[in-house]
């Protein structure tokens, strides 16, 4: 699955420095702009799958950056960052069409999964393929289904999520956290226990025989692959 295109925009030089590391981090191709006006100059040439829009930039604001997008027809979902808090910016900001809202000071942890949250909503960013394949396991997105040797195995909803997203980054760790943004909701109460249930869960229905598909990377998360 490729990396989803981020447009970080903020003219604060230390924080957009730190917040393009993050999200490079986890997997971000980022692109970042001291300006809203140069930003949205490169958005007409290049579409991104999300923009992280600051407020508070002298020139171009991020409200006015959003603006400018949505009255030009582009439909770039929009997560908007503010010192500010009062429901009247709240309420401004997702009236002229952003996403949502994240006041500073925030969590680096919390951006990643708000960023994740909607891309999710959004449908950008992820993998359009119906089939995914691995081994002899297939999960049949359109169908609903999935087969383990021409075998059809049953899965409850969150078992079919897990596996469909170690499917579509197969070959690659995944931490828990990780996990947890994209197959729990943003604001699920639990922690990485679940996901160790879960992956046991899974384990036990397809995992029985070789070659074994799901493996625990110690300390680091886990990782859907071919028998090397």
């Amino acid at each position: 699955m490729p990396a989803a295109t981020v447009f970080l925009v903020d003219d604060e030089d230390h924080l957009r420095s730190m917040l393009e590391a993050a999200l490079s981090y986890h997997d971000f191709d980022v692109r970042s702009f001291d300006n809203g006006r140069d930003a949205l100059d490169e958005m007409r040439r290049v579409t991104p799958d999300l923009a992280v829009l600051d407020v508070m930039m002298p020139d171009l604001d991020g409200f006015e950056v959003c603006r400018r997008m949505r009255t030009e027809g582009l439909k770039v979902p929009v997560v908007f960052l503010t010192a500010k808090d009062n429901t009247e910016d709240v309420i401004r900001g997702l009236t002229l069409g952003g996403d949502d809202y994240l006041v500073k000071p925030f969590s680096l942890e919390e951006l990643v999964a708000r960023i994740n949250a909607v891309l999710r909503r959004t449908g950008a960013g992820i993998a359009t393929d119906a089939v995914l394949r691995c081994e002899d396991l297939i999960l049949d997105d359109d169908a609903h289904m999935v087969t383990k040797d021409g075998e059809e195995i049953t899965l409850s909803p969150t078992e079919y999520n897990l596996l469909r997203f170690l499917m579509q980054n197969q070959g690659r760790v995944l931490s828990k956290a990780q996990i947890l943004d994209h197959v729990w909701d943003f604001d699920f109460g639990g922690d990485g226990g679940i996901v160790e249930t879960y992956i046991g869960y899974l384990r036990r229905k397809l995992d029985r025989d070789e070659p074994k598909l799901i493996h625990t990377v110690r300390g680091v998360g886990y990782t859907l692959r071919r028998q090397r």
